[in-house]
Parts: C-alpha cells; structure tokens; sequence
C-alpha cells in the first residue's frame, strides 16, 4: 500500500494571513497516505465485513457470513482460512463474494478538484498545496545572523521579517469511478432474505453510502436492481443454490502512480528570504576573498 508519510506541526493554508504570519490556528499531525485502486478495494472490503456485519441461520445457529475478495488465488484462500472450503475444496454457504468489474476515468467525473492542477516540472512534482509550517531552525538562522550584523548580538530582538515556511504539496487527484460485484451465495431461500436485507435498507431511501480508508474517504452507491441467479428451476440431481448479485458503484481517486512513481507522495519546499548577489571584489579592488 506504500509507504506512510507523516508531516507533523502543520497549520493549513487557510491560518495563513496576507502578510504571510501565521495566526493562533491550532497545530496538528497531519498523515499522507498514497490512494490506490488497492485502497478503495480494501474500503470496500471492510465496509461489507465490518459496517454491514451481515449475519445468517444456518444448520450451526446463528453465525457470521464470512467476505471473500474474489481476486485472491484459491490456494491462498484455502491456507488463509480452512473453514471457507469443505474437505472437497468446495465453497461453504452462505457466502459473500467481492469482485471488481471496471474502472472508467470520466473527463465528467471531477470531484473537488474540478480543475486540472499539473505538478510541478522538478525532481519533487507536488500540485496543491495542503500544509505550511515554519521552519524554526533555518528561521532562527536568519534572525540571529541578521541581529549581529545589526546589534553585535544573536540574541538581540529585531523587527526583520526572516520566516522560513516549509510548504507541503500533493499531487492532483485523478477521480475514476469503479463498479464492483457482490454476490450473495447460499443454499436456502432463507439466508438469501436475511443476507440481502441489510443492502436494501442501511442507505434507508437514498443508494449512497461512504467507506474509509487510510485517511481517505469515497462515496457509493448500490444500485437499485438485484440480479437472481438461482437453479431452483432445474430439477436435476445438482445441488440446489441460491445467488444474488449485488451492483456497487464506487467514486474514488487516485493519488499518485503507486510502486511506479519516481516522485514522492508529498513534496516540502521552502521560501526564499532573502536575495543575495557577490559582488566582483577583484575588478573593485577589494583583495582576494577569505
């Protein structure tokens, strides 16, 4: 998921006044997490394990409905969890399986950042600015050079506006819009009503819904029809199963190219302070320079 990067002790840009000072705004640890298609599969993921908790009868009481991803290989699954398959290798019911079926990336779709914002053409990149601190020790630096010029003191206190700002960049987001299958499997009609249910009524009378994620945050919305997929009807000697799909829509974003950005997540820059131009001392007359 790549690695977290943490600034801490930054004001937002907002606490920032025209004259550049910042104002009694309070600090705070602000955490970057990259945002990848992994991400939003994980938010998903847990929002049907751990929001949802669906529940269902079966021959054992009353028990939990196990969330399977369905991208992962077999073989893992049966040495992640013994339970989720028979001595035949065959899937226990009821189940809830959790796949990805597209990503489209819509000009139409922009979320917040309506506007394209291109990174910067340097080693750092970065597009938005989200945070600024002060620099305490380059900023003390100036001060105290400044002040023994001035005073013949480090310490001695000066009016001389010498701030060195750290000012944290992101890239910008690039939003997509994701569609994601659910499938409701189980062997009596029973589970299936208590297992779809909770999709039907937890966003009450609208579709949409919000997961989290590692400090990010994507709005749903389950679609309104319910495919069947049952064999109820085929009177042969197969075992009898029941299957609804479930559609989800999912409206994310993207930070960054994951493992294949040579940039980093975030970029710090600092201000300039002052302008210093050396002066030609030889043609002056001035001697050699110490």
């Amino acid at each position: 998921m790549g690695v977290k990067n943490i600034v801490t002790n930054f004001a937002s840009p907002s606490s920032v006044d025209a004259q550049g000072a910042l104002q009694d705004a309070p600090l705070k640890e602000i955490s970057f997490m990259p945002s990848t298609l992994e991400t939003i599969d994980m938010a998903l993921f847990e929002w049907l394990n751990d929001e949802l908790d669906i529940f269902s009868t079966t021959n054992k009481g009353w028990k939990k409905v196990p969330v399977i991803w369905a991208g992962s290989e077999r073989s893992y699954q049966i040495k992640r969890d013994k339970d989720l398959r028979d001595h035949s290798g065959a899937l226990k019911l009821p189940a809830i399986t959790l796949s990805r079926e597209s990503v489209v990336k819509d000009s139409n779709f922009k979320g917040v950042a309506w506007a394209h914002v291109p990174n910067k053409n340097d080693e750092k990149g970065g597009a938005i600015s989200v945070a600024r601190k002060i620099g305490q020790l380059k900023t003390a630096n100036f001060k105290n050079s400044f002040s023994y010029r001035e005073f013949k003191d480090y310490n001695f206190p000066a009016n001389k506006k010498l701030t060195v700002y750290e000012t944290v960049t992101m890239p910008t987001p690039t939003y997509v819009t994701l569609m994601y299958d659910i499938r409701i499997r189980a062997q009596y009609q029973q589970q299936i009503n208590e297992m779809l249910t909770p999709f039907v009524v937890k966003t009450g009378q609208i579709d949409n819904f919000f997961i989290e994620q590692e400090g990010h945050k994507f709005e749903g919305f389950i679609q309104g029809t319910f495919g069947q997929a049952n064999n109820i009807t085929n009177m042969v000697n197969e075992e009898r199963t029941y299957e609804t799909s479930v559609q989800a829509k999912i409206l994310g974003y993207l930070l960054g190219s994951g493992p294949n950005e040579e940039r980093p997540k975030i970029a710090v820059r600092e201000n300039a302070v002052t302008l210093v131009q050396m002066r030609e001392r030889a043609s002056l007359g001035e001697g050699e320079i110490e």
